[in-house]
């Protein structure tokens, strides 16, 4: 039976996150939506433009740049980060000792970002280690798309470790009974995983792609550390592009434009890939 009391002042009890939520992230946002309206430069006030700045961002060619560097991170975490983790997780998950052998995955999850960067810039410089240790020349990161690619490969480094961790985690939830039964039927290897195991591992597949999904349209910290965009603009995503137009030129209002670009993105992303997951 409901309790009377509770009844009465359930929008109370929620209140407190309501406002929370409300204060740090739709305020901000419909702060964000108004500046991208005007022409501000953070000293005067805010003077309405309407729709000049999103008309200035889709005449601007480096937006081009900036979309298909973004659909490469987007494309390449699906394959590289997700399809490693997941490979890396089914390969360690029998063996003896497993538990051992993902542990120099998970070590680079512990940086940041930055500090990733930090540590792959002298690899990947035009005198740096790769070059030394490949007997090549070649500028990694001075060409595009290459740029984005080896910047590409930095991530992947970072975040196999978490999307192992999460795979066996799906893994160790799965019945043993269908397995014990397919095994007796015959199936082992790639049938056992393929008619068996991935079935059981789509759920949870669906929450690791989403997350990895919008993790690499926000994609910021390694690009600015180690090209801040360049060489000229062609390693620019959409998050580097509003940072620098918005805290390194000062136009906060056509970076607003960008950031409300990038937020209606991301969110069309998640929304499409999520009401394909339902159906």
């Amino acid at each position: 039976m409901r309790s009377p009391v509770l009844g009465r002042f359930r929008h109370g009890y929620v209140a407190p996150a309501a406002v929370l939520v409300a204060v740090l992230l739709y305020a901000p946002f419909v702060w964000t939506a108004y500046l991208s309206l005007t022409r501000y430069d953070g000293l005067e006030p805010p003077s309405w433009v309407g729709l000049d700045n999103f008309g200035k961002l889709f005449a601007d060619p480096a937006l081009l740049t900036s979309v298909r560097n973004t659909l490469i991170w987007v494309l390449g975490t699906m394959v590289l980060p997700v399809g490693l983790g997941l490979l890396v997780a089914v390969l360690s998950y029998d063996l003896k000792g497993g538990a051992w052998y993902r542990v120099p995955f998970m070590l680079p999850y512990a940086l940041s970002g930055a500090g990733l960067a930090m540590v792959w810039s002298p690899v990947l410089s035009h005198d740096g280690i790769a070059n030394l240790l490949l007997g090549v020349d070649t500028a990694f990161l001075q060409e595009a798309p290459q740029n984005t690619v080896a910047m590409l490969l930095v991530w992947t480094w970072q975040q196999l470790g978490v999307n192992t961790l999460l795979f066996v985690v799906g893994l160790q939830s799965i019945p043993k009974e269908p397995i014990e039964a397919a095994r007796l039927d015959g199936a082992a290897g790639w049938r056992l995983f393929r008619h068996v195991i991935w079935p059981l591992l789509r759920p949870l597949t669906a929450v690791v792609v989403g997350l990895a999904l919008v993790a690499s349209l926000k994609t910021f910290d390694i690009v600015w550390v180690l090209t801040q965009g360049g060489p000229g603009r062609n390693s620019e995503t959409l998050a580097v592009t509003m940072y620098k137009e918005t805290f390194v030129a000062s136009q906060y209002g056509y970076g607003s434009a960008v950031a409300v670009l990038l937020t209606v993105v991301t969110g069309l992303a998640s929304y499409l890939y999520l009401r394909r997951q339902v159906r």
